[in-house]
Formats: C-alpha cells, sequence, structure tokens
C-alpha cells in the first residue's frame, strides 16, 4: 500500500485541525476500526501505519464531501484516531506465517529450456552475494546514536571549558573597572556542559554574573502575588527604607516602584557588552573570534574557534536570596512581568537527575542526552527544548522501575507516549512548579505538527534515529 507526498500533507493537515474533538459517523468509524484490527493480522505493523493513514484521509473526504462544513458532531478525533495506529510492542514480533517460514528450495532446471552444450567452456563459479544487513533491535540502535551523535570528545569538552573560563576571567575584570560602584560576585561558567548533560557538542556554556545584595535590605515577592500574576517570577523588593533610604545601595539606582528591575539592569550590560569591550584585543589574546550577538534579546557571546564554535549566555543572577537558595535571573520577559526576575530551576533539576541515578545506577541523564539529540536532529521536534525533556525525564525518573542501560529502549519509547500524552493536553506542568506549564508558549499548529512528528516515531523508533 502506497502513500503520496500530497495525501500525507493532507492527513497531517486534518489531524492538525480537528484534534479534540468527537467523531459523529460511527458506523464508517467502525469499519476503519475493523479494517486496521485486521490489516495488522495480514500486512503487519508497518503496512497496517500505511493503510490506516490513507484510509483516514479517505474517510475524511467523504466526511467533507456529505456533512455540512459548520457540524461539529462529523469531525473526528485525530489524536485517538492515529492513536488505533500505534504499534504492538516491538519486543515481541509476530513470527511469520508457516508457509513463509519455510527454507527456499533450489529451483529445479526446466524440462522445456533447450540444454546447451556439455563443453561450451570454462566453468564459471557463482559469486557469493554480500550478507544482508543486520537488523538492529532498538536497544542496539540506541547505543549506536548515542556514540555517535550524543557523546563529544573529551578534547572538545576541555576546550570549550577553557575558553569559557578565560572569557569569564576577561569579563569579570571589565565589569569592576566599568562599574566599580557595582558589587558583583565571582562570574561562574557551567551549564548542562559541565553536568554531562550537553549532547552533541560543546558548543553552549552558561556564565553566571551574580549581584551581590545587601543582607537585609532585599526581600523576595512570589510572581503571583504581583500585577503580572506570573507563577514563574519573583520579584525583588527593596526594604527597610525608613532605615536605610533609597541611595544607600548601589542597587537602588535600578528600582522601578520599590522593586529592583531586572530589564534596566539587563538594558545597561547590553549596551557595555555592545560597545565597550574590546572583543577583539579579547579574542586576539584567547586565539579565537568573540562578539556579541545583537539578534536575540538575551546577552549572548558568539565564540568561534579553529577548533569548535561556542555560544556563551551571560546570566546576570541573583543567587540565594531567601532561605530556600533560589536562583533568579534577569531574563527578557515580556508585558507586566518585564521588571521581574524568572526563576531558574536548571541546578535543581540537575542534581535531581544526579541523585536519583547515583541512588540505582540508572540511566536517566542519559535517556535525557539521547532527546536532546534527537530533538536537535529533527526539526520537526525543534520546539522541543531542554527544558521540556528534563521534566519528561524527571517525571518517568521518580517511578521505581528498571533504569538499567537494558530497559533504555523501554524508557525511551515510555517518554515519547507520555510526550504525546501531554501535548494531546497541551500541558507539561514543571517538575519542581506544577503551577507553570511548560507548553504555555507553543502555538496550536505547533502542538500539532510535534505530536504528529512523535506518532510517527512511536509507530517506527528508529526513524528519529
Amino acid at each position: 500500500v502506497g502513500l503520496s507526498p500530497n495525501l500525507d500533507r493532507q492527513t497531517m493537515a486534518e489531524f492538525s485541525q480537528k484534534r479534540g474533538k468527537r467523531r459523529g459517523d460511527e458506523g464508517l468509524g467502525s469499519m476503519v476500526d475493523f479494517l486496521l484490527a485486521n490489516a495488522r493480522l495480514v500486512l503487519g505493523v508497518g503496512g497496517a501505519a500505511v493503510l490506516g493513514i490513507a484510509t483516514l484521509a479517505v474517510k475524511r473526504f467523504i466526511d467533507r464531501a456529505t456533512s455540512p462544513r459548520d457540524e461539529d458532531d462529523t469531525k473526528g478525533d485525530s489524536w485517538k484516531e492515529l492513536s488505533l495506529l500505534k504499534a504492538t510492542p516491538h519486543l515481541q514480533p509476530r513470527p511469520p506465517p508457516a508457509a513463509l517460514s519455510q527454507p527456499v528450495l533450489p529451483l529445479a532446471p526446466s524440462p522445456s529450456a533447450p540444454e546447451g552444450p556439455a563443453e561450451t567452456g570454462p566453468e564459471v563459479t557463482p559469486q557469493l552475494s554480500s550478507p544482508a544487513p543486520l537488523c538492529l533491535t532498538l536497544q542496539e540502535r540506541l547505543l549506536a546514536f548515542e556514540r555517535d551523535h550524543v557523546t563529544i570528545p573529551a578534547a572538545q569538552v576541555a576546550l570549550a571549558k577553557q575558553l569559557a573560563g578565560d572569557i569569564a576571567l576577561e569579563l569579570q575584570a571589565y565589569f569592576r573597572s566599568k562599574f566599580p560602584e557595582l558589587p558583583f560576585g565571582a562570574f561562574v561558567p557551567g551549564g548542562p556542559l559541565y553536568d554531562g548533560l550537553q549532547a552533541g557538542a560543546a558548543d553552549h556554556v552558561r556564565l553566571l554574573v551574580p549581584l551581590v545584595l545587601e543582607p537585609g535590605l532585599w526581600s523576595l515577592v512570589p510572581g503571583v502575588d504581583t500585577v503580572a500574576r506570573d507563577p514563574r517570577c519573583w520579584a525583588v523588593r527593596r526594604t527597610q527604607l525608613e532605615f536605610c533610604p533609597r541611595g544607600s545601595s548601589p542597587w537602588d539606582r535600578f528600582l522601578v516602584g520599590g522593586y529592583l528591575s531586572s530589564r534596566i539592569l539587563l538594558e545597561l550590560l547590553r549596551k557595555a557588552l555592545a560597545a565597550s569591550v574590546n572583543w577583539p584585543a579579547i579574542g586576539s589574546l584567547l586565539g579565537c573570534l568573540i562578539w556579541p550577538s545583537m539578534a536575540s534579546e538575551e546577552l549572548l557571546l558568539e565564540v568561534q574557534h579553529e577548533r569548535l564554535e561556542l555560544t556563551v549566555a551571560v546570566l546576570v543572577a541573583v543567587p540565594g536570596a531567601d532561605a530556600d537558595d533560589r536562583l533568579l535571573l534577569a531574563w527578557p520577559l515580556e508585558g507586566l512581568a518585564g521588571n521581574l526576575w524568572l526563576q531558574d530551576l536548571y541546578p535543581v533539576e540537575a542534581a535531581r537527575l544526579r541523585a536519583l541515578d547515583d541512588h540505582d545506577a540508572g540511566t536517566r541523564r542519559r535517556l535525557l542526552l539521547l532527546l536532546c539529540a534527537v530533538c536537535r536532529g529533527c526539526s520537526a521536534l525543534g520546539q522541543l527544548g531542554r527544558g521540556h525533556l528534563t521534566q519528561v525525564v524527571l517525571r518517568l525518573g521518580e517511578d521505581n522501575v528498571d533504569w538499567t542501560e537494558e530497559a533504555l529502549g523501554e524508557r525511551f519509547l515510555q517518554a515519547l507516549e507520555l510526550l504525546i500524552g501531554s501535548l494531546e493536553q497541551a500541558s507539561l506542568p514543571c517538575h519542581f512548579n506544577p503551577s507553570v506549564n511548560l507548553f504555555s508558549s507553543l502555538r496550536e499548529e505547533e502542538i500539532d505538527d510535534i505530536g504528529y512528528a512523535l506518532y510517527s516515531g512511536l509507530q517506527e523508533p528508529e526513524g528519529l534515529l
């Protein structure tokens, strides 16, 4: 059974438009279900999937031709329909029929064929055909993909860390000379590359630029208690104004309505990085090219070395401002949250994954790296970032199941299923802050595109590798 590209695109478009609605034509739906169920027995899993998608497209064509456009009862639940195509467990494939499993006997010479002369020339030795490629299991393909697309050479990691450390020292010296009145802490490079959570290439480093705030003069206010009503953020409020009036702290120049403004601080540092720093001289000293990225609202430095390309994210931070040791970042937020500080949960998430793996010698971090590399190499899954995938692995990782290397393939499929379930509900709660939905920034069409790609990947996981 074949499926043309146009029909595949039509199916995907219909799948995206009709997600989450009730099906009306039960007779035709029952026929499709019966057809798909029997197609698995005859055509196998792959043939049933292709036949199912083609049948789904034809059925929808009939629906559109026989029903009014504004009648919701005729619109099907595409997410549920495609779930009918989900393959049976890959670890127990259905054996072939007995007739097909018998050895193939050599063909006997045809009695009607003319016999050639016995001595027509030297006998030609038949050439042996090359052996057929081995059929790898999903587990073996995952391990091969990890070796080829996840693991980063140690020399590349060491070079990236060296460059990041040198840039941190140069930038810290510049800030202290440019803003001597502002107390900054030690600039600390870190992030996934330093925690063994970077996949594919050593191309990204976080550089924390901590503010040193005076004890007792500042307090944190949850974002939900501000006019922004944003659970992701916190406000840094100036206190003790009756005893330490405004101007007593060097950070008072960045106050807006009695709160420390992340937006004003970001604007000041962005101008300094773009116009005041002598990047050619620093790059020449470090043996590379460095320039600030002007296309992003974040503070990004692009580094080009003859052996690698690196992006350094300069993160202005308020560390440990309360008893819970929260890390708050100056982030380019929009609207009423523009002056708030975004809570950074990466250190907590990385520490939790490490603790879970250390407890049972598990492979949770390896699963996260595999998922990151898969999404990085698939354009349809590019909207799924490390933050989304970390929540999936954390949710699975808390379960008391087998996390040995032998179960890595099973956990990989389980992660795909959890992602699909979250996309169906357009909801992916943050593990450490369930009131935050990490899918809230995705548009409807983006969710549908990701869902379609994941459904296809669940049918044939090897296609993602």
